[in-house]
């Protein structure tokens, strides 16, 4: 499917509906011998995926500065963006959380290690050989008054350990804020995976998407790698959601625009109403 000439997928959020997207961008490689994986070709492509939908709040993974920069003029002025780079500088790749400015007031924003110091910017723990991370922000819908909390994460792709403890601390971060919340990012796991069945352990989170009902689309592998996205592939990238927050539609987003995609991940969607 190309994106050309199509509406998006979901779109610009009409009050009180609050549009949610989850993205890995893929960072640049110094040298890929795949046209598909050059950021020079992504670039464009992402861009113009973000001005279609146009997501409230979006949470991306493995984004460098070039590319925050490539998504914050895609998406225009009106929006700012929370999170630095994973290292103990604060460079390397981040999951920083774009949110629009004239919708959302940000409340809270706070960015730690999922590690034994979670104050200690670049410390690794639990087995990961990088740094990993969440980037938890609390909003306040200008339009409704009602206050939210999203967490942006990427979980470790190696240490199965890591990805459990990096849930749990994740679940602690949920329960201390007492809100309606919201969890997405690139877990590294199915839906069989011990982090996925942590963060669902005792319904505090639940998959945005697992209501056919609001569903649309077919429940796409997420993880494509730039090539026609298979029903029943492999889906590692997730939007969950507390108590409080109710699912209005939910997809995983394989259009193409200009050719091809802008990441070997495909997004995941969710519109969502914030409950009192």
């Amino acid at each position: 499917m190309n994106g050309a000439g199509q509406g998006p997928l979901i779109g610009p959020a009409a009050p009180p509906g609050v549009h949610l997207m989850t993205w890995n961008v893929r960072r640049p490689l110094p040298f890929t011998l795949r046209a598909a994986d050059r950021w020079t070709r992504r670039a464009p492509r992402l861009a113009a995926l973000l001005r279609a939908e146009r997501p409230t709040a979006l949470g991306v993974q493995e984004a460098l500065p070039s590319q925050v920069q490539v998504i914050e003029d895609a998406l225009g002025g009106g929006y700012r963006h929370v999170g630095r780079g994973r290292a103990r500088d604060g460079s390397d790749e981040g999951c920083p959380i774009f949110y629009d400015a004239e919708r959302l007031d940000l409340v809270e924003a706070q960015q730690e290690a999922l590690s034994d110091r979670p104050d200690a910017p670049g410390s690794r723990s639990w087995g990961n050989l990088l740094p990993r991370i969440m980037v938890v922000a609390v909003f306040q819908d200008r339009m409704t008054s009602r206050r939210f909390c999203v967490i942006n994460t990427h979980l470790d792709h190696l240490s199965r350990r890591s990805r459990l403890r990096s849930a749990e601390a994740i679940r602690r971060a949920v329960i201390a804020r007492a809100l309606p919340a919201v969890v997405m990012g690139d877990l590294n796991e199915g839906v069989s995976g011990a982090a996925v069945a942590a963060l669902l352990r005792d319904d505090l989170l639940v998959d945005a998407s697992a209501d056919p009902r609001t569903r649309r689309g077919p429940q796409w592998g997420t993880w494509s790698n730039y090539r026609p996205p298979r029903e029943g592939g492999r889906r590692i990238d997730w939007i969950l959601v507390s108590d409080g927050v109710q699912v209005t539609r939910a997809a995983v987003n394989d259009r193409r625009y200009g050719g091809g995609w802008g990441s070997d991940h495909l997004p995941v969607q969710a519109e969502i109403l914030v409950g009192e």
